[in-house]
């Protein structure tokens, strides 16, 4: 079976979306990529390149009425949230196909996703849940499932599913909590109440993340990257890691993720660390072709500076005016680890 995905990036994403993509290439066999380019910088540039089993559409052709209407109501990112439904829908209905797979564009694949969607069987519709490690559980505001990696087979079960979750993100997707609802995420924890066929992945190499990566271990051999699950000792190869919350700063400082989560130094050096080097480096090659745009994105001001004897001094001061019990750098360890600035190589 040819699997499609789609996806939705904008100029800032387009190294990111080209280091998914080419990951996709690398290790997943017979797909075809729907890129919905964001702005026209990255059209065109996606357009001229030829790439091979992707497909560019413009705002232009997929912006319908609907959309349009309420497009001036939204941030750019919940309108980028309020579209990633209706992106899967264009695809199959303008395309004809007979499967879909909806990506973030900032994940990058260590192994071939076609296990993932075989899992869903005679199942129309696939989600894949956060697995939040406890402390960071999220699930009550950002919904048990991540919008992610969601499959829809062009089935009666499926359309169904897609078609109601389609508009209701027209009808309300913002970045707060209302009513029970959450961007276009927390509409997918009612995927299994009111539809059939609908399949909750098990597979624990899909969906490795900064809010769960503390449940487990890996390692590498021969190119391939086996994780075990630190309570139950279930071994699995890696899939996707998701990297949500990477940002590029000003002043050449890069961000791993948000400070909430705690990323082990090994996790760093075996994901974002080499990460961040394919995105320099796909930078490198699209500022080849096109000029005065930053392809890594640009954040402004990073919070903090990158970890140096003065900040040590701040954050243990900060410490000890928070409680005399942190005289012996208990909040300042705590302040180390969770501090992911770093000066972009």
């Amino acid at each position: 079976m040819k699997l499609n995905f789609c996806t939705l990036f904008n100029t800032s994403y387009l190294s990111r979306g080209l280091v998914m993509y080419q990951s996709l290439l690398k290790h997943c066999d017979n797909f075809h990529l729907y890129v919905y380019a964001f702005d026209d910088v990255c059209y065109e540039y996606l357009s001229n390149q030829k790439f091979q089993n992707l497909t560019v559409i413009s705002l232009k052709d997929f912006e319908n009425e609907e959309l349009l209407k309420i497009k001036p109501s939204r941030t750019a990112g919940e309108y980028c949230w309020t579209c990633s439904s209706s992106t899967i829908y264009y695809s199959m209905k303008t395309y004809d196909l007979d499967n879909c797979t909806y990506l973030d564009a900032d994940m990058l694949f260590y192994s071939n996703p076609r296990v993932l969607i075989n899992e869903m069987g005679s199942n129309s519709v696939l989600i894949t849940s956060h697995r939040y490690t406890k402390e960071y559980d999220q699930s009550a505001v950002s919904g048990k499932y991540c919008v992610q990696f969601m499959t829809f087979k062009n089935t009666k079960e499926g359309m169904a599913v897609l078609d109601w979750w389609k508009n209701a993100c027209i009808d309300w997707c913002y970045g707060r909590v209302e009513d029970g609802k959450f961007g276009d995420q927390k509409y997918v924890d009612e995927f299994q109440t009111r539809f059939t066929g609908v399949h909750e992945l098990n597979h624990l190499g899909g969906g490795i993340a900064p809010w769960n990566v503390q449940q487990y271990t890996f390692s590498s051999k021969d190119k391939k990257i086996t994780g075990k699950e630190i309570v139950s000792g279930k071994e699995f190869d890696l899939v996707f890691f998701h990297f949500h919350g990477l940002k590029f700063y000003e002043n050449n400082i890069v961000g791993l993720t948000g400070e909430l989560y705690e990323i082990r130094k090994e996790i760093q050096s075996m994901f974002f660390f080499p990460y961040i080097s394919l995105l320099n480096e796909s930078k490198k090659n699209i500022l080849a072709d096109i000029k005065n745009v930053d392809p890594n994105g640009n954040a402004g001001v990073a919070t903090y500076k990158p970890l140096n004897f003065s900040l040590l001094v701040r954050f243990y001061l900060s410490g000890l005016r928070q409680s005399l019990t942190n005289i012996f750098g208990k909040s300042l360890e705590k302040r180390i680890n969770h501090h992911y600035f770093f000066y972009n190589k």
